[in-house]
């Protein structure tokens, strides 16, 4: 074989070295760009939480199938080589646990050997006040007080109804959203504020910041209304109404006169209000102040907001509780009927005795 022959067989085989090792080079790169992908989140900005069971005894195959089912993860097939190939094959543990389709496939597979359950489940109330909720989360030993109040007041977060507020210890009153929540054990306090704000967010849409401008009235004043609505509204076909009468009253320069505000700045939730309560020295008295309060007394729900964006069309300028125990209110656009509502409700059972 002439020199310049074996020197062609060494270039052609050279040539096959480099594209094979530019194949193998390739096939990784696209092995490593397929498992990246198939470890991210099935849906990162899902909000969701999924209660899911890990009987004893199931496979790696049965519960990757079980996540696929309940949408907490897009492939149960790309969740079982992650598994196989991270070494958590075979080591997954039976319990209950929460997750989310926004959990990437990493987080997942942690959680699931740990056998244990990783969320606490809390229901804040429609109603609750920054200090009620507060309490509760405290009580739950979900949070620190100290550390907690210390983020409603200065914690930095970023939501569109923030330029609204306030700055002070109680700028996020009525904006942490009453809701069933699933947090998670190693929560921090302001990943639960956070939490309860963006699901706030979520339901304050666009359509309700146009609304706040057909109103008149800007965001926070709107929910410093729905939070009024929220405590003094006892029965949902009562919000509406209690709304016209609100705006009704602001229109005409009328004192609102509404006990929960009283009550709120008392800190009292004996749930009425005496004439010495009245005459509290505080600007969210609305008998001795006009117009709305500094800001919310609580934190309305979504029927309440919706009854202050969209206010029954009436004429009502008072409402005195029903003495027929139900909650509901009589309605009434002049002082002579209210005053008959009022001595029917005084002489009812229902009327406390101070």
């Amino acid at each position: 074989m002439t020199r310049r022959r074996k020197k062609k067989k060494s270039g052609k085989i050279l040539l096959i070295i480099v594209i094979i090792a530019l194949l193998f080079l390739l096939l990784g790169i696209g092995i490593k760009l397929y498992l990246s992908n198939a470890a991210e989140p099935f849906d990162e900005n899902s909000e969701e939480m999924l209660t899911v069971t890990v009987e004893s005894g199931s496979s790696t195959t049965g519960i990757a199938n079980m996540l696929e089912e309940n949408g907490i993860i897009g492939s149960a097939s790309d969740f079982k080589l992650l598994s196989k190939l991270g070494g958590y094959d075979g080591r997954y543990k039976a319990g209950s646990y929460t997750l989310s389709p926004s959990m990437s496939a990493n987080e997942i597979m942690e959680l699931l050997i740990s056998g244990n359950d990783v969320s606490m489940r809390v229901t804040i109330p429609e109603g609750y006040s920054i200090a009620q909720l507060a309490k509760k989360l405290e009580q739950e030993n979900m949070i620190n007080h100290d550390e907690f109040m210390n983020e409603i007041a200065n914690g930095s977060f970023d939501y569109r109804f923030m330029s609204y507020l306030p700055q002070g210890e109680n700028r996020l009153e009525g904006f942490l959203y009453p809701e069933t929540y699933d947090f998670f054990t190693n929560a921090t306090e302001y990943d639960i504020i956070d939490r309860m704000l963006k699901q706030f967010d979520s339901v304050f849409d666009n359509a309700a910041y146009a609304r706040c401008e057909e109103l008149g009235y800007s965001p926070y004043e709107v929910i410093i209304i729905a939070s009024i609505i929220e405590k003094e509204a006892k029965v949902s076909t009562d919000r509406e109404l209690i709304s016209s009468v609100i705006y009704n009253r602001l229109g005409k320069g009328m004192p609102l006169q509404m006990c929960s505000t009283v009550l709120y700045a008392l800190g009292d939730n004996k749930g009425y209000v005496t004439t010495k309560d009245t005459k509290y020295d505080s600007p969210y008295n609305t008998y001795m102040n006009k117009g709305l309060p500094p800001g919310p007394i609580a934190s309305p729900g979504y029927g309440s907001i919706k009854a202050a964006l969209y206010p029954a069309d009436t004429d009502y300028i008072y409402f005195v509780v029903k003495p027929d125990g139900s909650g509901a209110h009589n309605f009434s656009s002049n002082y002579q009927q209210f005053e008959k509502d009022k001595a029917a409700y005084k002489a009812s059972d229902v009327y406390p005795v101070n």
